[in-house]
């Protein structure tokens, strides 16, 4: 080989090794849901998540091997049933929660990006934007300007500001994590599912809608604004509380009493909720209560005031059927749900469970 041409051989490799160097440390630029633009490294794999539905989010994108800290409240956000699909959550750090993060924990885990809520303190973000982590925010909803940040925003469109938000956010959730491909599948799944779902519904009348009420902790409901109405509007039910209450919001007695509604739903993660509503002699003048129809729905009908997949895909067809069972005869929702469990969390489904 001659001189010349060794020279050239190790410019060549050289010039290479350079690019592969340069190619390591890429970056991207993405938006998230409250329009900032946030720059990232090319690969990532080391996230911190201090918001309980993209964590739900990224583990049904199989991406839960990427987390390295998550919220400390996540077993009461989403249950204590959630360790199974993402075992080593009991073990895991916890160096924040939904509106605080302690910058020395998070620095310790060396993350690549932490996922936030939209309605986290802008001191939080900034705190940890100042310790040089690129973070994340995610709503699932399309907000207009000045109600991105919100945690009850004004919508002009609840329907069309959480089914974009929440396609939007899976995207996004999607893209910083690399799987743009598991992303899709789950939009196409959860969309065309709820489309099944809510069409033997879909024609009765305003009058004829079963009367329902969400009964969270301490008198805390959710009226409009909140998906949770549009999980109930989609069953076919009407949400009392949405004609005079604005978001999630703590209510009196003396409302649900008025209200007077037909069915109550408590939600998977408040199970003593059922308990304190048929015991205490104050509910009894409740219809719902007086005909045994305070219900605990189901782990996967997560009527958390924000959008969740599985909520729409089969969370919408359990409160339909089990409003309207004589328009569902032929569906069987364990079924559907055992297909969603296997297909996207990959663990199976137990009906004598819930």
């Amino acid at each position: 080989m001659s001189r010349l041409h060794r020279l050239s051989v190790c410019t060549a490799l050289a010039l290479g090794a350079l690019f592969t160097v340069n190619a390591a440390h890429a970056d991207r630029t993405i938006t998230d849901q409250l329009g900032r633009q946030v720059t990232l490294p090319d690969h990532v794999n080391r996230v911190v998540v201090l918001q309980h539905q993209t964590l739900n989010l990224l583990v049904q994108l199989n991406a839960q091997d990427d987390v390295v800290g998550v919220l400390s409240s996540w077993k009461k956000q989403l249950g204590p049933q959630f360790a199974r699909f993402m075992p080593k959550i009991s073990t895991m750090p916890m160096p924040g929660d939904l509106t605080s993060a302690n910058v020395e924990s998070l620095l310790a885990l060396h993350p690549q990006v932490v996922f936030v809520a939209n309605y986290a303190p802008a001191e939080m973000i900034q705190q940890i934007q100042n310790a040089g982590i690129p973070v994340v925010a995610i709503s699932l909803r399309e907000d207009a300007a000045g109600e991105k940040n919100k945690m009850n925003p004004t919508m002009a469109n609840e329907e069309q500001a959480y089914n974009d938000g929440l396609k939007q956010g899976i995207r996004l959730i999607g893209e910083v994590v690399e799987r743009p491909k598991e992303a899709e599948a789950l939009i196409d799944y959860t969309f065309a599912a709820r489309a099944k779902a809510n069409a033997p519904v879909a024609d009765i009348p305003q009058d004829k809608k079963v009367r329902v009420y969400m009964a969270n902790p301490d008198l805390n409901t959710y009226g409009s604004g909140k998906y949770t109405g549009l999980m109930m509007e989609h069953a076919g039910a009407l949400n009392v509380a949405a004609a005079t209450v604005k978001g999630a919001r703590q209510v009196s007695l003396e409302q649900v009493l008025q209200w007077n509604p037909e069915v109550i739903f408590v939600q998977d993660r408040y199970p003593q909720v059922v308990k304190q509503i048929e015991n205490d002699p104050q509910w009894q003048a409740i219809d719902a209560v007086k005909h045994h129809r305070v219900w605990l729905m189901p782990e996967y009908a997560k009527a958390w005031g924000y959008p969740m997949p599985e909520a729409l895909a089969i969370g919408e067809l359990w409160m339909a059927k089990k409003l309207y069972p004589e328009r569902y005869k032929t569906v069987d929702v364990d079924a559907q749900a055992q297909d969603y469990y296997q297909r996207f969390y990959r663990v199976s489904w137990k009906a004598d469970a819930q």
